[in-house]
């Protein structure tokens, strides 16, 4: 019996291989993301409770020095939250493009997987067929001997 040797072994591999790559890349996008939004969270978080206690200080009686400190401290806060916000953009959007990119290499991977599968099927069934004519062969052979005899 012939040994069944799919035609696209190689592309299937390819795409398989780039497959991985981009789930690896994908997560790599997910783990960025995750570090720079982090980061915004404590910024914002830093930003609350600097305005918290500086509402508190106003209130139990404040310097203006430390007034100026405080409103340079929070605009410096303001200004880093600026900047992670943007980077916590770009990282969503690669986070995303990675997401998509992925999506569209599982669907390639499993059309090829489809067409091995259907094609396999199909190498069955004429396998089969084949053995059947050759059964038939056999048996028509037998069958002519015994009616020499």
């Amino acid at each position: 019996m012939n040994a069944y040797s799919y035609r696209f072994e190689k592309v299937l591999t390819y795409r398989e291989q780039q497959k991985t790559e981009t789930e690896m890349e994908y997560k790599l996008s997910i783990d960025a993301f995750e570090i720079v939004a982090t980061k915004l969270y404590d910024l914002l978080k830093k930003k609350e409770d600097t305005l918290k206690e500086q509402q508190e200080r106003l209130e139990t009686g404040f310097s203006i020095d430390g007034i100026h400190h405080y409103v340079r401290f929070v605009n410096s806060l303001e200004k880093k939250i600026a900047e992670l916000q943007q980077e916590v953009l770009q990282a969503r959007s690669k986070m995303t493009w990675y997401e998509e990119k992925l999506l569209e290499r599982t669907i390639e991977v499993k059309k090829f997987e489809k067409m091995k599968e259907n094609d396999q099927e199909d190498h069955r069934i004429e396998m089969e067929h084949k053995d059947a004519i050759r059964l038939d062969e056999l048996s028509t052979l037998s069958f002519g001997r015994k009616e020499i005899r």
